[in-house]
């Protein structure tokens, strides 16, 4: 399109929507009936449409969008992902090619808390085996025999939106209610009516136990061989959020033995999961992945999007964009080593302290709080929550979810610097206790973490790090590296920080590889140290 035909059509207020998957009409109702948009309802590698023409693409999940399409579409300002996934889009692409992508996130809160509700409801009174027995032309009341909701302890493990909305169905039922969630504030419980306890409390005391969790290195196979029989005798266990959160094979012997009295699963390791093991127990319910299949489901998250994409397109800002703006080469520049910076000490803070958190505060001196610092408050947000919910977070969209989870931000710009050109100092207080976490950046030494809570040191960020607690002793970083060493963990490098001979004190240890579960449960044996934490950024 030429710079002209880009005045004319300015001018005129009419844009290209292309709808390149099939979506819910009334969900595009929105933009069908605008007067400032044209729809074309094509698959975009067969439209008729011109893709230098395209103001806004709307796909689901057929439509791969890659950096190649994008060179075609040099009009394009924005992709609207009809869903919450958004791995056909090259998110990094898109932002530099100048284009917004945004998704639908609450679009499937209703739908998959009412099926998995529904599982529930039809495992405890057999539904669905009953029916299966009457097609067969069987009467098998006696066997059929279920149990009730009423006065039951459900617990739910992942305390997001779907978490809530079934929390407020449980209670319809008079079921008591518990909640695990590791980042859930005990006024974020009271006002959800629900009962925060730990994961082995969770586990004791409940009859029926529902995962919502995302899938995180924390939470694949949270439900375990060991962990199932920590669980009640006779539990009824459901998963209608992500494949992996349990561990299928063991869930299956459990099962078989009678300790699980049944089980409701929606999602799998592997899809599609035909004659999966779990499909041919009699105990069991399984689905193909349809919690979020409705036809209202369908249409909110088109409306959504629709909404969005309009809204944009006629210059309002976009809530749930993914992706940041394309900057200038030049501020890109300047900028982005201090983002980097505070997007680390974000996810590094994270990581070591695994509690609900009500107050986060970023503290800025030396030549950086002369900067607009609202970016890098962004960045540190953008860090502290990547791992901590099952939504995709970035600098766009960190402080709508800080605030979505009654965390409190605020920020301070200082005069005392500590000698370094550039300081940023985050606190961040939880339920029961805090953190310090202090960082620097300069163009000669790179970004640096110089201090955790009292214990200062001079560490870069790496990939693979350890945090090891322990006691000042004679010997104990001869025996962490003895220990790395038989487990075939080389140490790249190490810091140590302490606050007086023979007390409290930190090591810091950067490795080529990742420590798993086993060398981590291996620092038990090591008398003087306190607590372990695998970092990875």
């Amino acid at each position: 399109m030429t710079q002209v035909q880009q005045a004319v059509k300015l001018e005129k207020g009419i844009y290209n929507v292309l709808v390149s998957d099939n979506m819910s009409e009334d969900g595009l109702k929105p933009i069908l009936e605008s007067a400032t948009v044209n729809v074309v309802r094509e698959n975009i590698y067969e439209t008729s449409l011109p893709l230098d023409e395209v103001d806004a693409l709307l796909i689901r999940s057929a439509t791969t969008v890659t950096s190649e399409l994008l060179d075609q579409m040099p009009n394009l300002r924005i992709i609207g992902r009809a869903g919450v996934g958004v791995d056909n889009v090259d998110l990094e692409a898109a932002t530099s090619h100048g284009v917004v992508v945004i998704n639908a996130p609450d679009g499937n809160t209703i739908s998959t808390a009412e099926h998995t509700f529904a599982m529930l409801a039809s495992l405890v009174r057999n539904i669905p085996q009953a029916n299966q027995s009457m097609q067969e032309g069987r009467w098998d009341r006696k066997k059929y025999q279920g149990a009730e909701l009423y006065g039951k302890t459900l617990g739910i493990i992942g305390f997001g939106r779907i978490g809530a909305e079934i929390a407020q169905r449980a209670r319809a039922f008079r079921m008591n209610v518990l909640a695990f969630d590791p980042f859930l504030t005990q006024s974020r419980a009271e006002k959800n009516h629900v009962t925060a306890v730990t994961l082995d409390e969770i586990l004791a005391q409940s009859d029926m136990l529902t995962v919502h969790t995302p899938l995180t290195k924390e939470t694949k196979g949270l439900l375990n061989e060991k962990t199932l029989k920590q669980t009640k005798p006779g539990v009824f266990i459901l998963n209608c959020a992500r494949g992996g959160i349990i561990d299928e094979e063991a869930l299956y012997h459990a099962v078989k033995s009678g300790h699980v009295r049944g089980a409701a699963i929606d999602v799998f390791e592997e899809e599609p999961a035909k004659n999966h093991p779990l499909s041919s127990l009699p105990e069991v319910i399984t689905t193909p992945h349809i919690a979020a299949s409705t036809s209202e489901a369908q249409q909110n998250v088109a409306e959504s999007v629709s909404h969005e994409v309009l809204g944009y397109l006629n210059g309002k800002p976009a809530p749930h964009a993914l992706n940041l703006p394309y900057l200038d080469q030049d501020v890109f520049e300047k900028f982005s080593p201090f983002t980097k910076l505070t997007r680390t000490l974000g996810d590094t803070a994270s990581q070591l302290f695994r509690e609900p958190v009500k107050e986060i505060e970023i503290s800025y001196a030396g030549e950086i709080s002369h900067q607009e610092t609202g970016l890098f408050n962004r960045s540190f947000l953008a860090g502290f929550f990547k791992h901590r919910i099952d939504d995709y977070v970035n600098e766009v969209n960190a402080s709508w979810i800080a605030k979505e989870r009654d965390v409190q931000v605020s920020e301070k710009h200082e005069s005392e610097s500590q000698g370094y050109a550039n300081f940023v100092k985050a606190f961040i207080r939880g339920e029961h206790s805090t953190i310090h976490i202090h960082g620097t950046y300069s163009q000669e030494i790179g970004a640096r973490i110089v201090q955790i809570n009292d214990f200062k040191l001079d560490f870069q960020p790496a990939k693979h790090t350890l945090y090891v607690r322990h006691n000042d002793r004679p010997g104990v970083i001869g025996k962490v590296g003895q220990l790395l060493g038989v487990h075939d963990v080389n140490i790249a490098t190490m810091q140590v920080g302490r606050k007086e001979e023979g007390g409290d004190a930190i090591m810091l240890l950067s490795t080529d590889k990742e420590c798993n579960e086993k060398v981590i449960q291996a620092f038990e044996e090591i008398e003087e140290i306190i607590s372990v934490s695998a970092i990875e950024l």
